[in-house]
């Protein structure tokens, strides 16, 4: 099955911020509403390019989650995906492997076997990372920064340095340059949503309350002021899209037109309102704090989705009030998936097609399932013995 969404017609980090931050932020806010970017806000150049026709295509895979014994039909799906649409950037959307690892090696190992399918394909790729990338850390050490610059030692990875004093790790801004001059056409965020929610806040604990995290207030500012600075760069708002593990409050709330009130006849009234397709087979799983994400995309106007994993039997997206808000589904066959035999039935990946001939550039959105390419969807364990590391990753 594959699904297609047209795009609109409308145009976990475990403490708070320092007080001392979040008064900065204060100040950034203020300087924003008078359309000024924050002091050492930077937009970047392009460091992808729109094909000679104007087409640029996108691949998300997302939960690849798995140890260095990776199962091989989670390399095969990722094969053959790329074999078939031949995309120009690719993103691992958090959750690239699992807590199962029990050395250095073993992570590197693990990393190893889900980038290899775009590096010998020479295409870009990036990883966000989810809250099951450091689970293995008191046993390997390996940290989401350790895994970065390991990841960084990949040719065509394009994963940006983590910035000092912001939340998360390597969020990161790219922008494609137009077949038809050197400014940019298309923008491509990557977002740390975080891993789990820390223990307390102001003598309070979560008890109750879903145990994830969630984009911190620094990060939507970073997001909003690198917005500004490119807009005021190039001389206009860049169309965007923005990569995250973890879902939105907003997704949830746009499956049952609802707030409150979660009855089929809600989700009947959302999928008309707005657009929705695809499976929900769990609930959406975000931290117990609405980032105010949704609400920067809604001030700016510049990303037009907002896509995500983390529940990795959910493909569904839909149009909340003039921005996409979507799912890929799990792609490592490792992790968990639908209950019983139909336990793999929706691995797959998402693509977006971009067109500079197309009005607004983002075209549409589709998924491709491992059960479409020919891929043996057995509700068992396929594990590999672990590759060997290449001598610029040893």
């Amino acid at each position: 099955m594959t699904t297609n969404i047209h795009q609109p017609k409308l145009s976990r980090r475990a403490a708070l911020a320092a007080a001392g931050t979040l008064g900065a932020l204060g100040i950034t806010v203020a300087s924003e509403a008078e359309g000024k970017a924050a002091p050492g806000a930077k937009a970047p150049k392009p460091t992808l390019a729109f094909r000679p026709d104007g087409a640029f295509k996108i691949v998300q895979f997302n939960d690849t989650q798995d140890d260095e014994q990776t199962d091989r039909r989670t390399i095969e799906l990722m094969d053959r995906t790329l074999d078939a649409e031949k995309p120009d950037f690719v993103v691992i959307n958090g959750d690239v492997i699992n807590g199962g690892c029990d050395s250095e090696l073993e992570v590197k190992q693990a990393l190893n076997h889900v980038v290899q399918p775009m590096e010998r394909r020479q295409i870009p790729w990036a990883v966000t990372f989810g809250n099951h990338d450091e689970d293995s850390v008191q046993r390997t050490g390996m940290t989401e920064a350790k895994m970065l610059q390991f990841l960084q030692t990949y040719e065509f990875n394009v994963n940006a340095d983590s910035t000092p004093d912001l939340t998360g790790t390597s969020n990161t801004q790219l922008l494609v340059q137009s077949s038809r001059s050197k400014a940019p056409a298309f923008g491509l965020w990557l977002i740390d949503t975080g891993r789990y929610a820390p223990d307390s806040i102001n003598g309070q604990d979560f008890e109750g309350y879903p145990d994830w995290d969630w984009v911190r207030m620094d990060q939507v500012a970073w997001y909003r002021n690198l917005s500004i600075a490119t807009e005021k760069k190039y001389g206009k708002k860049v169309p965007s899209l923005m990569w995250g593990h973890i879902a939105l409050h907003e997704h949830r709330n746009m499956w049952f037109a609802s707030l409150d009130s979660r009855t089929d006849t809600d989700h009947a009234r959302a999928v008309k309102r707005h657009n929705i397709a695809g499976e929900r087979n769990e609930d959406e799983c975000p931290g117990p704090i609405n980032s105010g994400l949704f609400n920067a995309f809604l001030e700016r106007g510049d990303v037009l989705g907002y896509f995500v994993g983390h529940d990795h039997v959910n493909t569904y997206a839909g149009n909340y009030y003039g921005v996409q808000l979507g799912y890929a589904p799990g792609t490592g066959f490792g992790a968990y998936g639908l209950p019983g035999p139909d336990r793999n039935r929706l691995r797959g990946a998402r693509v977006f097609e971009l067109d500079e001939n197309h009005p607004g550039t983002y075209k549409d959105t589709r998924l491709v399932f491992a059960k479409d390419l020919g891929i043996d969807l057995t509700a068992n364990d396929q594990p590999i013995v672990p590759l060997p590391l290449n001598p610029p990753q040893r």
